[in-house]
């Protein structure tokens, strides 16, 4: 099963303390966040779950996987994940 925004917010709310409609807004909010720090270039820690991170990568060389020819792909950004130890060893342990 993926863990969607929806599910989120029903466990939020499952907990009874706030109202669905606030649930709701806490995680738009959260995402909103961590969505803006990113597109800032900056980190976002957090702490017993892991660390988001932008990186630059560099024009390369590719090939079109349909056809076989070279590309050359363009320079990009992405986000990478980091777990933290505390979240690696939960899910080693298991």
């Amino acid at each position: 099963m993926t863990l969607t925004k929806a599910h989120i917010v029903e466990n939020l709310f499952a907990r009874n303390i706030f109202t669905k409609s606030e649930c709701a807004e806490i995680v738009e909010t959260l995402f909103e966040m961590v969505k803006k720090t990113l597109e800032e270039g900056e980190d976002v820690l957090i702490s017993g779950f892991g660390k988001f991170s932008v990186k630059e990568k560099n024009q390369r060389r590719g090939r079109n996987p349909q056809t076989g020819n070279p590309i050359m792909l363009s320079p990009r950004k992405v986000v990478t994940f980091k777990c933290s130890g505390v979240l690696r060893h939960k899910i080693n342990s298991r």
